[in-house]
């Protein structure tokens, strides 16, 4: 085999079934493997970002790496923000950044750059590949990387040179590196807490949101009468009638703070110590700064799962029972707005289905009656960085192949990544994707009501404003090869759902919001 070969051969063996591609001329030695080698699909992406994005869609629901095959350090630079968001997510994705050939690099081609640089930002492990004797080895340790823990995103950079070499040999498998070993002395502490606590909440991210996890999370809630919150931004969560309810943190600071100080026990596992997203003067960055009755059961490098498990078995939890499922609202009716939309997305809301959420302004109505919803999955936008959407429901049709994928999106985030839709279209995937159309960027204009600024000037209002022109979504999804159509009340809304829903492939509704 030659270095591009036995690349592609060692995910394979690895496990690795699909790879979200952009590439290049650097690459095509990798391109020709996937024919040669077999065993992985390759997935043309028309933007790096949607690769990185897809990759991480894919891998936060499958549980297993996926592939970004990226052109040279413009074509990783293309897909930063998608990494980044994979990293806050701990997705397991391994980026592979095609280099010049490597007696090339000292001619400073047009397209050299310091890939490096660019990558340790938002990767959990780097490496560029030296030699041809290193390259099966520097897969093996890229992919254990990924896998290891709760997963991170791995960059392993492959020259030219090295995917052409001749007669490449294989490496051992490499496991990855295990969750270190839960503290019994910090479980039996947090359950002594916790049976003195007067009003606890178990604040969850990671695995804590779905199976094992969530199940020994919701024995803990119902034996304490405590109540379960989430990250604003996380990364996987089941919910729906019959699953324990998870409430999601407040976006904004003021709320997110009102809700910790309702408790005098919180109980962080799996997730970060919360902050707000931005800082304001008056209001403090870190939610549980001086709160005394803060404790840490598990980090979010730490088994989150066993670690509830644990503590459900410490506080003599019972088995879990059905939680009582809550009635979805009622059949909305007229004009739309994010109340109604969301009514009609949860009564339409397929039971096994995944919700891509990463709509932050119009989706908040959303999020409140989610639990209403069938049982279903939700995926949201992890690092802030905004666009994710239309990538993350191809890795999610991916990962879970015959499932229709439902993705809430803002309007001006959509239009950072409309390439992911040909991408739906070209593979056929079932992804319904309902644009929030406010025709602004609606968050920006919330902050400024928010700083009390009631009559912003001119330039403030055309740089928050998207009606001149206004994009027509519809229109745009056609040029991909999607079908769409646009809705002005619930009724209509209703009705595109049911036709979506029916279609084989991809369908695009804007939902025109006033």
């Amino acid at each position: 085999m030659n270095g591009a070969e036995r690349l592609i051969a060692t995910a394979v063996e690895d496990g690795v079934e699909i790879c979200f591609a952009n590439p290049g001329t650097t690459e095509m030695p990798l391109v020709l493997a996937l024919d040669s080698v077999g065993g992985m699909r390759g997935v043309l992406c028309l933007h790096e970002n949607v690769c990185t994005g897809a990759a991480d869609g894919y891998a936060r629901l499958a549980g297993r790496p996926a592939l970004a095959l990226l052109h040279l350090g413009p074509g990783l630079a293309n897909g930063l923000a998608n990494l980044h968001n994979a990293r806050r997510a701990r997705s397991p994705v391994v980026a592979v950044v095609g280099d010049h050939a490597s007696w090339h690099l000292s001619a400073d081609p047009p397209l050299a750059m310091d890939i490096e640089s660019a990558a340790r930002p938002v990767s959990d492990w780097y490496r560029e590949i030296a030699s041809p004797e290193t390259l099966a080895a520097d897969t093996r340790a890229a992919l254990a990387a990924a896998r290891s823990r709760r997963g991170g995103v791995a960059t392993l950079v492959v020259p030219h040179d090295h995917q052409q070499a001749r007669e490449v040999g294989p490496a051992p498998l490499l496991a990855p590196e295990p969750f270190p070993p839960l503290d019994p002395a910090r479980i039996e502490r947090t359950a002594a807490r916790l049976q003195g606590a007067k009003s606890a909440c178990l604040f969850l991210g990671g695995r804590a949101l779905w199976g094992a996890g969530l199940a020994a999370a919701g024995r803990i809630a119902a034996r304490l009468g405590a109540e379960l919150l989430c990250e604003t931004g996380f990364a996987r969560l089941e919910t729906g009638r019959d699953r324990p309810r998870v409430n999601r943190l407040p976006y904004f600071p003021e709320q997110a703070q009102e809700v910790f100080d309702r408790f005098d026990t919180v109980v962080l596992c799996g997730a970060r110590p919360p902050v707000s997203f931005f800082g304001y003067g008056h209001l403090p960055s870190r939610y549980l700064s001086g709160h005394p009755g803060a404790v840490t059961l598990a980090g979010p490098e730490e088994d989150a799962a066993a670690a509830l498990e644990g503590l459900a078995e410490a506080l003599d939890a019972p088995p879990a029972a059905a939680a009582e499922g809550a009635a979805p609202p009622p059949e909305p009716r007229g004009s739309l707005d994010t109340e109604r939309l969301a009514a009609a997305v949860v009564r339409h809301l397929p039971e096994g289905g995944v919700v891509v959420l990463t709509a932050v302004s119009s989706a908040a109505p959303f999020s409140r009656l989610a639990h209403t919803a069938r049982p279903h999955t939700q995926i949201a936008l992890t690092g802030g960085a905004i666009g994710e959407g239309m990538a993350l429901a191809i890795g999610a049709a991916f990962a879970r192949p015959g499932i229709r994928i439902l993705h809430l999106e803002a309007d001006g985030s959509a239009a950072y990544l409309p390439q992911a839709l040909w991408t739906q279209a070209r593979e056929g995937l079932p992804v319904t994707t309902v644009v929030c159309a406010n025709r602004a960027y609606r968050i920006l204009r919330i902050e400024l009501d928010r700083a009390g600024i009631e009559r912003p000037g001119e330039q403030t209002g055309r740089l928050t404003d998207l009606r001149r022109p206004a994009i027509d979504w519809p229109e745009v999804a056609r040029g991909f090869g999607v079908p769409g159509e646009a809705v002005d009340t619930a009724e209509e809304l209703a009705a595109a759902l049911e036709r979506a829903a029916a279609s084989d492939g991809p369908y695009l509704i804007e939902a025109r919001l006033p």
